[in-house]
């Protein structure tokens, strides 16, 4: 497979991935964001978040799902 195709179903599963999240987001995904390890200070002129337990969360999540995929290809 050609390294063209490749980058074009990797764009068009992104694709398709972000639009199931902005569906499922607004109402079932209140909790994402808000995990234990989610880093949110709000001082006097700033504030900053870090989604820290959200993003090791969705990474782990995704590493599954491609090694099932990777193995169901195999």
């Amino acid at each position: 497979m050609s390294i063209g195709k490749i980058l074009i179903f990797l764009g068009f599963s992104l694709l398709i991935i972000g639009f199931f999240v902005q569906i499922i987001e607004s109402s079932k995904m209140n909790w994402f964001g808000k995990t234990i390890f989610d880093f949110y200070y709000e001082g006097k002129n700033i504030k900053f978040f870090a989604p820290i337990g959200s993003m090791l969360f969705l990474s782990i999540f995704l590493s599954i799902i491609i090694n099932l995929i990777i193995k169901f290809y195999k």
